[in-house]
């Protein structure tokens, strides 16, 4: 009969907070409370524990056993306690010693027979841990090559249970596996393969440069998808901070392959046009899962054939854009998840799509103008880059000549972010990002003659403020990638012909 108490960690999110399980063992008639505000799959650990320690050899107090876990008004989710909830209920009832576990938290799920299961959020479980000044960590031997992701921490893994109580009486030890070769990863699309649309390929590259949102209108075959699939491929690898960040994302959703390091490319999340709100930008029951906005999160969001998608489904995007993070609120609370991602979106000209474009388009009016209307205002307002691109012709397919590869769009798209990143000096790290109090500072204003072309067309109401500002971070881009100092009224005309959709 005692008392004990092991760490753990609980993620809300992708913040995790470390939690204290403790164990109390008194005389009663045998059973186990758990309390501190548990979800279901946590309140089921009760039967599985019992019989993970059974099955690992050990004692299982025949006594009347209460499990609180720290701080109770924070609600736990998920089956990753198992393994701190058996450590901690033999330390009291069974006398184990934890002394070894005194600076340690302990991850887990437990199988019937005693096997310590993989769980999700390792990555961020183990960063929030070390973050909270914890040198020490014991994880599942499947999750050990993410958590050793985190440095000024020592990780251990654990294949069962048997093998944590061993190691607390001092005959085992745990785990430390070599580290593994990380799977290969998969080459990137090569915009060399996109012949004869030279104007797409500008596009991609000032999205890249800039991190701009973009919309391609056009004829089925003229590009827009290879165009699309290869934008991560001209953007920069991801810096330690981001890679961390996407790397935590996908371990919550439990995309993460075994065996994965930091992932360094840029995400791309291609979902199919039947998605569903919480598909799209996250949500399900209790704990809301990330959708595929923020799984793209410092990558890129492709919507195919968007002029498909429900219009509620991409009017749910608006707010993700503008904030970057979605902020899911449900009884049990809010989970916030970051969510800057660029928007790619694709659409063909009309419900027919003849691959001769609008000239063999047999589609009433009214027919072309529904189709476009699930694009709303608002939305299609937030998109710096609006093109309609013509279908490919013959010539191009039969040219022999070679075409720029991604590698040499991606060195001019690292310069002139470099270009960008010094400009902005801590305020933005690109064009896109920078907020429109600085684009009027009298450092970075435009004169009204470079911004004349702008203005006509906010004053016919053709252009609102958002998109004003949005063409003026173009703009922007569009001198970096040009190597020049300051915007001219040149690219000014070339930021809003590459969002009015016409060609001036």
């Amino acid at each position: 009969m005692g008392y004990a108490m092991v760490r753990s960690v609980a993620l809300h999110g992708v913040v995790g907070e470390v939690i204290v399980v403790e164990a109390d063992v008194a005389p009663g008639l045998p059973s186990l409370v758990v309390s501190g505000l548990p979800d279901a799959a946590l309140s089921e650990a009760r039967d599985r524990v019992r019989a993970a320690v059974h099955n690992s050899g050990a004692y299982w107090p025949q006594q009347r056993i209460t499990v609180n876990l720290l701080p109770a008004h924070v609600r736990k989710h998920g089956s990753g306690f198992d393994a701190a909830v058996a450590i901690a209920v033999l330390a009291a009832g069974a006398d184990l010693p934890i002394g070894r576990l005194a600076d340690a938290v302990v991850l887990g799920e437990l199988g019937l027979d005693g096997t310590v299961r993989p769980v999700r959020g390792v990555l961020p479980a183990v960063l929030a841990a070390s973050r909270a000044g914890v040198s020490f960590a014991v994880v599942p031997l499947a999750n050990v090559t993410e958590a050793r992701l985190v440095p000024d921490i020592e990780v251990r893994a654990a294949d069962c249970l048997g093998r944590i109580i061993g190691y607390l009486y001092g005959s085992q030890t745990l785990l430390n596996p070599a580290a593994e070769r990380p799977p290969p990863e998969a080459s990137a699309l090569d915009l060399a393969d996109v012949l004869g649309q030279e104007r797409g390929r500008r596009v991609i590259e000032l999205a890249a440069a800039g991190r701009h949102h973009v919309a391609m209108f056009g004829p089925p075959g003229a590009g827009k998808t290879m165009l699309a699939a290869r934008l991560p491929g001209v953007l920069p690898p991801l810096d330690d901070q981001e890679a961390i960040e996407v790397t935590a994302l996908h371990s919550i959703a439990g995309t993460l392959a075994p065996g994965s390091t930091l992932m360094r490319r840029a995400p791309i999340q291609a979902p199919h046009h039947t998605a569903s709100v919480a598909a799209l930008v996250g949500g399900g029951s209790g704990l809301a899962k990330p959708g595929a906005i923020s799984l793209a999160h410092h990558g890129v969001l492709f919507l195919d054939e968007c002029a498909e998608f429900a219009s509620g489904v991409l009017d749910a995007l608006r707010q993700p854009l503008e904030q970057g993070q979605v902020r899911l609120r449900r009884t049990y609370g809010e989970t916030v998840y970051p969510a800057r991602a660029q928007l790619v979106m694709a659409a063909n000209p009309c419900p027919c799509a003849r691959p001769g474009g609008r000239q063999m388009c047999q589609c009433p009016s009214i027919v072309r103008r529904r189709y476009h209307a699930r694009l709303s205002g608002p939305l299609m307002d937030r998109v710096d880059i609006q093109v309609d691109l013509d279908p490919v012709r013959s010539a191009a397919l039969l040219d022999t000549e070679q075409v720029e590869p991604s590698s040499v769009v991606a060195e001019r798209v690292v310069e002139a972010r470099e270009a960008a990143r010094e400009r902005w000096s801590g305020l933005a790290k690109t064009n896109g990002e920078v907020p429109a109090a600085v684009l009027r500072d009298r450092k970075f204003r435009l004169s009204r003659a470079v911004l004349h072309p702008l203005t006509v067309e906010m004053d016919r109401g053709r252009l609102s403020a958002r998109g004003f500002e949005r063409s003026v971070r173009v703009a922007w881009t569009i001198t970096d990638l040009d190597g020049r100092e300051r915007p001219v009224a040149g690219d000014v005309c070339e930021a809003l012909e590459l969002r009015s959709r016409t060609v001036r």
